[in-house]
């Protein structure tokens, strides 16, 4: 047997083999396998569907975002079954002819026939053309495509040419080739063209991105589970990015509380940060490693600002090079980036332990930058961060931007800012920061007190920064005197603030319209307070037209319902409702939550609809008034005195009384308000009058009468109050004091009209009863005024059995107020009659527990009572509320407020 060669003999390598004689790694071509916690993500499967259908499909994001996994499930699960080719690029795929070996192989394992024509690349770094046209050629005959997946492209960094060979094959294939690119960058190929002709699917990391439903579906694979509100949180901290929400979930899977863990879990020290310090961070140069620490602080890069923190000028070129490679830096325009939420917070760990002590430093430079470039707001927390209160707080007054703490979207976030002062920090302009947060939040007395310490250091010279400050004490002393209710003082600090203003430039002032809009709304609200209601409505409306921005959108709502309420107090409901409805799209235009809407437009809308006895929207209004969360004593007054109302019309006297009597005044260091005082006064005369009481309620009346004169409304209350009480001399005096302005609306008009009436029938004068009833009609029936009419009592009805034709032509009116007299145990219109017998406290917790379907034995057991004791209570609810059984009781209970 002859020996071996020296060296021995070396079979060949099975299988085919690349240009420099390597054999094919098997593993490129094999098809990821899907782990079991896999989201199946339909909105995007479908999208890859419809692609494959057009030549070319992009999946392009960052690392971590799911590409590969979204492709791979696609695949396993039946996407393009038979028809799909799988290739991993590789580094030394730069090399063409190792990249076409590989991909010819890779269409030869799934469907490609391989005819000795087409050949393979003899050399690695060169491929023949005629061997792409040829491979070509054989792709556009065949009848079903062939769909060609490259995973990881973006390795292929530096070989233009396999991209231009790529593009020629992907062409020339006709039909019979799609191909389906992964990767964190684009590629190289001419992706305008295929986009203007419509011919590619873009995948992009903004669409990989899960949103909430699709991290609690993702949770659940886990066996998570957390509230609504934990998964928009650790959807928003991630960014929605799938390898940092796998990473998050899998580190709580082993903790007690998950939600508590995700919520405190430090990102910088965790698998997160090895994953993303090691795929991004340290993949880049060093110079760009240092720009992405140093930029980690802000919310929002610009190629300027991050030269003012690395000392360099290649910002612009480093990060527009990060967003290309989708290298977590995101382009939102205007030459402004950002950087991914859960990469920034790795980065400024990072940066602490590479840094110590850099930070606030950065943050003092940023602070600057941003001052500098006129962004005060941005620059306000990195002034904060660096501990530099004092010029933090001169800049801001000196902007002037000290109206940005009183209203607008960065209210909530500058209070919360500026919370974090300490006390040592100095000068009249913390002190002002100090005193608009105490008095934006209604307290009076602290406020006063910074406002006051910030006047006695305010300088004497006239420099623009002077008059910032003390435009910003003038406008805090305006907003003071609304809360304590004193026009005097709002219109005094509102001279103060006109001077100071002259002295500040132009440009300042157009930059911050908020300051005019809050000046002049809170002017306005003062004077309508003090009853000074054409001075109000000129501030008002004067403030109502400033800007029509965002940042006076809440102003806006708010002047839009004062001056409603002065339409309505007037008398002029048709202008009332328009401006109140305006206030309330002003508010839905802008966004604001409930919180933070006027409630004085609900409450006027309330007022209308109880003139219309329209009680069902009355009370939805009212509803929606409590919940603009009321601060301002108009506003809790407004509240109880149109409750009131709605009880008085609704038979409840009783109760209505009870509720006015129980409203005091509004606190010892607010001014009363004389037109407020008088419809409290209203109030507890119809309430007295309505039980029967006429003597009472004149007494009321007289009372407010005597203070300030009163005006019609009253003077018409007091008439009816006399008559009801036989006494028809003071009634006729009092009439003789009666005259309507020629500004009040049909809302007074039409009750003095109904006064004269009832006084012309209360002394026979059928005739001249007749005409003005006739009268008040015509002037009520365009605004649909019912609520008058309902409020005469039985001599309109008498009136109208005898002249019969007066209600003709008036069907609006109904038949109520001057029909038959109503039956007290029936419903009318809707409203239930009135409970004859008030229920006794006892009885009112048996009628809760009734709602609760609570059983008579749970009852007994819950109250400690016996069983024959609940039974009892219950047969006395039922007399009382006119019903025989619990379901009932409890409907009719709803219906009479009593649950």
């Amino acid at each position: 047997m002859p020996l071996p060669a020296s060296g021995g003999h070396r079979d060949p390598p099975p299988g085919p083999l690349a240009p420099n004689g390597d054999p094919l790694l098997a593993a490129r071509f094999t098809v990821p396998t899907p782990p079991r916690t896999c989201l199946r993500r339909p909105r995007l499967t479908e999208r890859l569907e419809q692609g494959v259908e057009g030549p070319l499909t992009l999946v392009n994001g960052p690392a971590g975002a799911g590409k590969t996994l979204l492709v791979a499930d696609w695949i396993t699960a039946g996407g393009a079954p038979g028809r799909t080719a799988w290739l991993t690029v590789a580094a030394d795929d730069n090399a063409p002819g190792v990249f076409w070996t590989y991909a010819l192989e890779a269409l030869r394992r799934h469907g490609l026939e391989a005819p000795e024509d087409i050949g393979s690349p003899a050399r690695p770094g060169e491929v023949d053309h005629s061997l792409l046209t040829r491979l070509a050629a054989r792709l556009s005959r065949r009848t079903q495509p062939l769909i060609l997946v490259l995973d990881e492209f973006d390795r292929i960094v530096t070989s233009t040419e396999v991209a231009e060979q790529l593009q020629f094959v992907l062409r020339h294939a006709g039909g019979g080739l799609r191909l389906l690119i992964i990767s964190r960058t684009e590629p190289l190929l001419p992706l305008h063209r295929y986009r203007a002709a419509g011919e590619v699917t873009d995948i992009r990391g903004a669409d990989l991105a899960l949103g909430p439903q699709e991290t609690a579906a993702l949770l659940d694979r886990h066996g998570l589970r957390l509230s609504d509100a934990g998964t928009r949180a650790l959807t928003e901290r991630t960014g929605g990015w799938a390898a940092g929400l796998r990473l998050c979930i899998l580190a709580a899977q082993g903790a007690d509380d998950p939600e508590t863990f995700l919520k405190d879990f430090e990102a910088g020290r965790s698998t997160l940060a090895d994953f993303l310090l090691a795929e991004v961070l340290d993949t880049q140069p060093a110079e760009t490693q240092d720009l992405l620490l140093r930029t980690s602080i802000l919310e929002q890069i610009h190629p300027g600002l991050a030269g003012a923190l690395t000392g360099r000028d290649d910002a612009e070129r480093i990060l527009a090079a990060l967003q290309r490679a989708n290298a977590f830096v995101e382009s939102i325009g205007g030459a402004w980036y950002r950087l991914h939420p859960l990469f920034a917070e790795i980065l400024r760990v990072h940066l602490r332990v590479r840094h110590p002590g850099l930070e606030p430093e950065l943050h003092r430079r940023a602070g600057r930058w941003l001052c500098e470039a006129g962004l005060l707001t941005e620059a306000l927390p990195h002034a904060a961060a660096a501990g530099d209160w004092e010029p933090a707080t001169t800049r801001f007054i000196a902007e002037p931007a000290i109206g940005r703490l009183l209203t607008g979207l960065d209210a909530e976030r500058l209070d919360a800012l500026f919370s974090r002062m300490p006390p040592d920090a100095r000068g009249p302009a913390a002190d002002l920061v100090r005193a608009a947060r105490a008095l934006a939040s209604h307290d009076l007395d602290r406020g006063l007190g910074h406002l006051y310490r910030a006047e006695r250091h305010l300088p004497a010279d006239d420099a623009p920064e002077s008059a910032a400050l003390r435009l910003s004490c003038a406008l805090l002393r305006v907003l003071a005197a609304r809360t304590t209710g004193s026009a005097d003082l709002a219109e005094a600090a509102a001279r103060d603030a006109e001077t100071a203003r002259r002295a500040l430039p132009a440009d300042r002032l157009a930059r911050h319209p908020e300051l005019s809009a809050l000046l002049l709304s809170d002017l306005g609200s003062a004077q309508l307070w003090a009853g000074r209601l054409e001075a109000a409505r000129s501030a008002l409306s004067a403030a109502a037209l400033v800007d029509d921005g965002p940042q006076t959108a809440h102003l806006r709502q708010e002047c839009l319902g004062g001056l409603a309420l002065i339409d309505f107090l007037h008398g002029r409901q048709g202008h009332a409702e328009t401006h109140a409805g305006e206030a309330v799209a002003e508010a839905e235009r802008a966004g604001l939550p409930p919180a933070a809407r006027a409630g004085v437009a609900q409450l006027v809308l309330a007022a209308v609809a109880i003139e219309r006895d329209d009680l069902a929207a009355a009370r939805t209004h009212l509803d929606h008034a409590a919940a603009a969360a009321p601060r301002e004593p108009l506003v809790t007054a407004g509240l109880a005195l149109l409750r009131s109302r709605l009880l008085l019309a609704r038979g409840r006297s009783r109760a209505a009384l009870r509720l006015v009597a129980a409203l005091g005044p509004p606190s010892a260091t607010v001014e009363p308000s004389p037109w407020l005082q008088e419809r409290v006064a209203l109030a507890m005369a119809a309430a007295h009058l309505a039980e029967g009481r006429a003597e009472v309620a004149s007494r009321v009346l007289e009372g407010a009468l005597g203070e300030r004169g009163g005006g019609a409304e009253t003077l018409v209350a007091a008439v009816r109050a006399h008559l009801a009480a036989g006494d028809d001399e003071a009634a006729q005096l009092l009439l003789a004091r009666l005259h309507v302005g020629r500004g009040e609306g049909p809302g007074i008009t039409v009750r003095v009209l109904l006064a004269r009436a009832q006084a012309a029938d209360a002394r026979g004068d059928d005739a001249e009863a007749h005409r003005l009833v006739a009268r008040a009609l015509t002037v009520a029936r365009p605004e649909r005024l019912r609520r008058p009419f309902l409020e005469c009592g039985t001599w309109l009805r008498r009136l109208a059995r005898r002249r019969t034709a007066l209600a003709q032509g008036h069907e609006w009116l109904g038949a109520g107020p001057m029909g038959p007299a109503p039956v007290r145990d029936a419903l009318e219109d809707g409203v239930p009659a009135p409970v004859t017998e008030a229920l006794s406290e006892r009885e009112h917790e048996v009628l809760q527990r009734l709602a609760q379907l609570m059983s008579t034995e749970e009852i007994a057991a819950d109250l400690y009572l016996s069983v024959n004791t609940v039974k009892t209570h219950l047969k006395s609810l039922y007399r009382k509320l006119a019903v025989t059984r619990r379901g009932e009781a409890v409907r009719r209970a709803r219906e009479l407020d009593l649950l």
